[in-house]
């Protein structure tokens, strides 16, 4: 099984990036406890700042892989492009966020991904892309859920 990890904008500062939010560890020592948490899973990972480069990557692995962990992080509030390329592939979408959106800033309780995902995780820390990969394999990542 085939599964990408896209991470959005600042999630490249995991670990120094508002540790009382976002924990204390970097996102590729965490890739690294995915590897061995799922050994029969072959992992990719990007991550942009850029919205562009998002969806490119989304519409290069949406229709080969298995299944896509998604986490969009500030533009999940704001890109409509996004969202449209969610749409447009046929790869399964979960949206993770490792804050409760819901808890925070009113204009964070918008998203424009999660209408075209099959669920969305948000607010248990870096144990939400866990959570995802399990659902991914346990549903051979279909896409309506």
């Amino acid at each position: 099984m085939k599964i990408a990890i896209i991470n959005g904008p600042n999630l490249n500062l995991l670990g120094t990036r508002e540790p009382g939010i976002y924990g204390s560890q970097s996102f590729e020592q965490y890739f690294a406890e995915l590897h061995k948490h799922f050994p029969e899973v072959v992992f990719s990972y990007f991550q942009s700042n850029i919205e562009g480069e998002l969806v490119n990557e989304l519409q290069r692995v949406g229709f080969e892989y298995d299944g896509i962990v998604l986490n969009p992080a500030a533009y999940t509030h704001t890109s409509v492009a996004i969202g449209d390329a969610i749409a447009a592939i046929k790869t399964a979408v979960i949206e993770v966020h490792i804050s409760n959106v819901h808890a925070r800033e009113d204009f964070r309780k918008l998203s424009h991904v999660s209408g075209k995902s099959v669920g969305c995780i948000t607010g248990l820390g870096l144990k939400g892309y866990e959570l995802a990969v399990q659902w991914l394999i346990d549903n051979h990542a279909t896409k309506h859920a």
